[in-house]
């Protein structure tokens, strides 16, 4: 008996197994090594900076300004 159900050269069950590689590929929330990651902003590693004592309260403010202008100045 001959089998008639090929889907194009493969059977059900591979097209299943290809699916679902490319969603675990893709679609997976967690962090894969070699996958891009959000980088920090200057606001952000500013305050970081500041939350570790690297820098002052007068330099971060002074800092901070200048960065929001940097900022608006390029939206």
């Amino acid at each position: 008996m001959m089998y008639t159900m090929n889907y194009w050269g493969m059977d059900l069950i591979w097209w299943f197994l290809w699916i679902l590689m490319l969603v675990w590929i893709f679609a997976i929330p967690y962090d894969i090594p070699g996958q891009r990651n959000k980088k920090d902003g200057p606001l952000a590693i500013l305050l970081k900076r500041y939350a570790a004592g690297e820098i002052g309260a007068e330099e971060y403010n002074e800092r901070k300004k200048i960065i929001e202008m940097e900022l608006i100045r390029r939206s």
